[in-house]
Order: C-alpha cells, then structure tokens, then sequence
C-alpha cells in the first residue's frame, strides 16, 4: 500500500467540531503524530501508532512523518483548529522542500479544522464581519520588533484583528506590551473579546472596552479578538453580542 500523509486540524477542543473528514482519516491511520495534549485527544484503538512530542518540535515532527509515510504507512499529523493557521501544514510543506527529493512524490493532504479564531467569533457573535487580521503574538519564531510594527499597522488600516498565543507564564509582559501599542494606536474605546477555551467545559467569554483590557485577561487557552473603530455592541441580559458591519460607507 502506498503511504499516505494527512495534515488534520482537530477544530478548537469540542469533539462535536471534528469535521467527518477528519474522523475518517483518523480512523483509517496507523501512525498519528502531534503535539502532547493534542495526540492526547485522539482514541487509542488496535493498529495505531501515537507519536508524541513537545510544542516546538515542529520541523522534526513533520519529517518524522514524511520518513513513515514514505515507508508506506497512513499517517495523520494533528494539530488544533485548522492546521494551516499557525499550525503544522507549513512546517511539512517547509521540511517537503528542505528535504529528499522522493518526497514530493508523497500523497500529502491538508484537511481543514474550525480555528479557534472562527470558533470564538462565532461565540461573540461577528466581530470578524468585515476585514480583519489574525496576528500570532508569540516571539518564538519570529522577532517582538516586527509583531509590534504588525499591531501598529493593522491598527492604522482599521482592521479588526485576532491574536493567538497571547500571553504565557515564560513571556508574560508581551500580551502587556500589544495592548500599550493597540492603547496607543487607537484612540476609542473598541471592544476586545477574550475567549478562553471555546467550546470546552471551560469555556470563558469576556467583552470589555480596550481602555479595561489588561494583560491578565489572557493566557495561553485565550484568543482575543478587537474589534476595528465600527466594531458595535449590542447591549442585552447575558452577553453582549459583538458585531463589525459588513459594510464602510463611502
């Protein structure tokens, strides 16, 4: 049998948000790679492999799985929400490219996930409604100076914006420093809706004018979206519902 390598997201933590296709390929594979708490999610059964490694063991990881695919093995790389979006489709098409020549010859497929971007939106109501951003804010792969000129910018442009990894307990004065820049940058009080572990059993939602945001709002479990400067919100009993119009008037 020929190999066969997919690269699934597993959508934002409810398994109720596993897309079939998904399902399907991990029924079907005998090896599944990913990150710790990640392959956790995934049902031990006869014939399956679990490969287990730390979060930032991406490029090794996505050569792992070429090398067992090429050997002819069903391989499924998991990754949270959609694997396209800060996630481990790139890192595989990077290690493809890097790598022996066979293996672009491989089946490699990309099956798409429900981000925890989308998913949080979604919980808010539309704050994504019309031109938006989604900005990861961790310096791991990738300088503090140009995350801080990507804030600034997207700010000028008036885009409604969504930031992963936040803030964690190594780097906890970053997600403090976005928001003196975003506090800087905008002059009005747009919401900012904090989401933490949607679609969980610990699933928080939090809407609160960018002026109010502090740091401690967030962690690694939260997505935090700000609305652009036409961002409204619908005051009502229970949470507000936060929308951007899909339309600027000319």
């Amino acid at each position: 049998m020929s190999g066969r390598l997919v690269i699934a997201g597993l959508g934002p933590g409810s398994e109720r948000l596993i897309t079939p296709e998904v399902s399907d390929a991990l029924a079907t594979a005998t090896d599944v790679l990913g990150y710790i708490p990640y392959v956790t999610r995934v049902a031990d059964r006869p014939g399956l492999t679990k490969h287990l490694s730390d979060n930032r063991e991406e490029l090794d990881r996505a050569r792992h799985a070429l090398e067992l695919t090429a050997t002819g093995r069903q391989v499924v790389i998991v990754s949270s929400g959609d694997p396209g979006v800060f996630a481990m489709a790139a890192a595989v098409f990077e290690a493809v490219e890097a790598g022996p020549a066979p293996w672009r010859a491989l089946s490699i497929e990309v099956l798409p996930g429900i981000t925890a971007m989308l998913a949080a939106a979604a919980r808010a109501g539309a704050p994504l409604g019309h031109d938006f951003c989604a900005i990861n804010l961790s310096d791991n792969l990738k300088p503090w100076e140009l995350i801080e000129q990507r804030l600034r910018l997207a700010a000028e442009a008036d885009f409604a914006m969504a930031f992963y990894n936040p803030r964690s307990k190594s780097r906890p004065e970053q997600f403090a420093r976005a928001l003196d820049v975003l506090k800087t940058s905008c002059a009005d009080a747009r919401p900012v809706v904090f989401a933490r572990a949607v679609s969980t059993p610990e699933e928080v939602i939090r809407t609160v004018p960018l002026p109010d945001a502090t740091p401690e709002m967030a962690d690694m479990r939260t997505v935090v979206i700000v609305g652009s400067s036409r961002t409204r919100v619908i005051a009502r009993d229970g949470a507000p519902f936060v929308y951007t119009p899909s339309s600027v008037p000319v």
